[in-house]
């Protein structure tokens, strides 16, 4: 049995590490929603601030964009040109999808300096792309509703797990600690 431990000690310990700060930031952001009362901003302030951004970048591709709080759901209903298009939801935000990036990257962290840079622009260029992803969504259910499914089901959350994925990878190869005992 301790043979076995030794032989998958640094997969135990990727395991435990990751499942740690992944509970801990998940905790720690349930914490936040469910202490976002909505009154300053609705439905909490990460979602409101991405509906914002997303009404301005589509603005300046010179449409009209328009944010309003749904009224029966904690979300921000999206208007383009009139047309309601879709609802952006806390899900949209990219919290979710940036705290499973940094349980990742901490769980096969390398120099402390390095992982932190690298959690911190990995993080900011994972919320960009979710912007860049919403805005571009809008555009299509905008122009082609019938798509809206698909675009949103499979094309869309493609291109955030797959960034991520990627991410990952390069990590990995780069500047790990699993990386540097090879090297």
């Amino acid at each position: 049995m301790k043979a076995l431990f030794i032989k998958y000690k640094s997969v135990i310990k990727f395991i435990l590490t990751f499942l740690l700060v992944y509970g801990v930031l998940s905790w720690g952001y349930k914490f936040y929603l469910q202490f976002s009362d909505g009154s300053k901003f609705y439905p909490d302030y990460m979602t409101h601030l991405v509906a914002k951004q997303t009404k301005v970048l589509l603005n300046g591709f010179g449409y009209d964009a328009q944010i309003t709080p749904h009224p029966n759901e904690p979300s921000m209903k999206l208007l383009i040109n009139g047309n309601y298009l879709a609802r952006i939801i806390e899900g949209c935000n990219s919290i979710s999808v940036i705290i499973l990036f940094v349980s990742f990257i901490i769980a096969f962290s390398g120099k402390l300096k390095t992982t932190f840079f690298y959690v911190l622009s990995g993080s900011v260029l994972i919320y960009i792309v979710n912007l860049l992803r919403i805005v571009l969504l809008s555009l299509g259910v905008y122009h082609c509703p019938e798509y809206a499914d698909f675009l949103h089901s499979v094309v869309f959350p493609a291109i955030i797990y797959g960034m991520v994925f990627l991410l990952w990878i390069f990590w990995v190869n780069r500047f790990s600690k699993l990386k540097q005992k090879h090297a």
